[in-house]
């Protein structure tokens, strides 16, 4: 179907949903580099305004990847819910954002509507929205999950605890997850990316992890973040594994390119959940995505780098995720060049992952040769937090040693916490003012001194961090 749209007495043209939706799309890299971005500042404010004239019926008519090629495309359609999109099923893409921005959408509507969205529909609106348009939409929409705690509560504001070490090394893994306990960090889950991505290090790791969340009986989850192939075996071998992890795409491409396809991920939900680990809920996937990984696959069927992020989001949320994460600016300056595009993709992201009813969360963060810095992602940490985000990355200073990126740091969401007024997920809390980790009735003011359970284990650290080395210098 072609699109168009007159100015004056010049009608532009849009081949098809596909290139209107493409050339709608705020400026990014990464779709400079595809070739689908807009000409001209002026062509996109005309694309926007056809966009806004286009109706969220079309959206269910006009596939953007072939419905006989794509299984995600298939995950789409097959699972819309007429029922719930019939109350704005009239509504054109302008209407749904002036809807969307009105008293009416409430909280409890948005929920009702969720299953009668489709990815591109959100994706559209999201794209004819403003910085501050995103955030009040994002803010409207609860989405709660649950597995050792319960996360995404309103005024609740959670943490991955990422303790990455570049040669997997126990100690250095267990001090920085000492140190992020130390600052309230932790409770959406303690996740490790594992330097090296097999399965004897992968159960070496769960191993590790639950052996320290049932000394201390922190009430969080742990993940390695490894392939869902080997979480499976894990599970097969006993592993003491919480969440299943996996990077997903929005085209099947994409995911084949990543090793996987969606009947991989109801195996690893099913016997993830056969486990019954939880406590207070069974939510038990971990996914993470990213603007331009369809790209990079060569996978994205020439759509632009946001609509297959946000196609992405239906794969998410079929499989009853407790966390999902958007790694916005870890990729690189090929497809989000600088800290202006880094801020407004982590706010899209955030939006229509929660327009969905995912539980999203967001990776703060830039690579070295990005031309952003850390007040760009002090701006959007903030930004998001105000907007109800879930929960963000918790790293020793910001610097992640082992992906060599920069992101977010335990400190960064103690900031966040004290200047709104938020909190960590009730269970854990409770827990850390029990451990002396937080005033009583203050859970944003840490106390003045370590708590002595924990001063002995750093103690132990120190020891065995000496002996280590002791024995480096022997030769042993």
């Amino acid at each position: 179907m072609r699109y168009s749209y007159t100015l004056g007495t010049t009608r532009y043209h849009f081949t098809n949903l596909a290139e209107l939706m493409a050339k709608a799309t705020p400026a990014r890299a990464g779709d400079r580099l595809a070739g689908v971005i807009a000409h001209t500042a002026q062509e996109r404010v005309i694309a926007q305004m056809a966009l806004a004239d286009v109706p969220l019926k079309n959206f269910l008519n006009e596939a953007l990847v072939p419905y006989e090629e794509d299984e995600v495309t298939r995950l789409i359609i097959d699972t819309h819910s007429a029922d719930a999109f019939a109350p704005i099923s009239h509504f054109t893409v302008g209407d749904f954002r002036n809807w969307l921005l009105s008293d009416a959408a409430d909280g409890a509507t948005l929920a009702q509507i969720r299953p009668g969205l489709t990815p591109e529909m959100v994706a559209a609106v999201s794209k004819i929205m403003r910085n501050q348009d995103l955030i009040l939409v994002a803010k409207k929409c609860q989405v709660t999950t649950a597995f050792r705690n319960t996360i995404g509560l309103p005024g609740r504001f959670s943490t991955r605890l990422q303790p990455n070490h570049p040669t997997d090394d126990s100690t250095g893994i267990a001090a920085s997850i000492l140190d992020g306990l130390m600052y309230g960090s932790g409770d959406a889950v303690i996740g490790i990316n594992p330097a090296t991505d097999n399965l004897a290090q992968c159960q070496n790791l769960l191993h590790m992890l639950d052996e320290i969340i049932q000394r201390y009986q922190i009430p969080t989850q742990s993940c390695v973040l490894t392939h869902v192939t080997n979480a499976i075996e894990a599970i097969e071998l006993g592993a003491p594994l919480d969440l299943v992890f996996q990077s997903i795409g929005g085209t099947e491409a994409t995911n084949t390119s990543f090793g996987f396809n969606l009947a991989h991920l109801a195996q690893a939900e099913a016997a993830a959940q056969s486990l019954a680990r939880g406590t207070v809920g069974n939510n038990v996937m971990y996914f993470e995505t990213g603007q331009g990984s369809s790209l990079s696959a060569n996978a994205h069927w020439g759509l632009d780098q946001q609509t297959c992020e946000v196609r992405a989001y239906a794969v998410a949320r079929r499989y009853n995720p407790l966390l999902v994460n958007t790694v916005v600016g870890f990729i690189g300056p090929e497809y989000l060049f600088n800290g202006k595009e880094i801020i407004r993709a982590g706010l899209e992201d955030h939006c229509c992952g929660k327009l969905l009813g995912l539980p999203m969360g967001v990776d703060v963060c830039y690579t070295n040769h990005a031309q952003a810095d850390q007040n760009d992602m002090d701006t959007l940490l903030t930004l998001l937090a105000v907007a109800g985000c879930t929960y963000i990355m918790g790293i020793p200073g910001a610097d992640d040693i082992m992906l060599n990126y920069q992101t977010t740091s335990f400190h960064d969401a103690l900031y966040a916490r004290q200047v709104l007024g938020l909190r960590a997920a009730p269970e854990f809390e409770a827990w850390l003012e029990k451990m002396q980790i937080v005033e009583t009735d203050q859970p944003a003011k840490l106390v003045d001194a370590m708590p002595d359970t924990f001063a002995r284990t750093l103690e132990h650290l120190s020891d065995s961090d000496s002996s280590s080395n002791a024995r480096a210098e022997t030769g042993q």
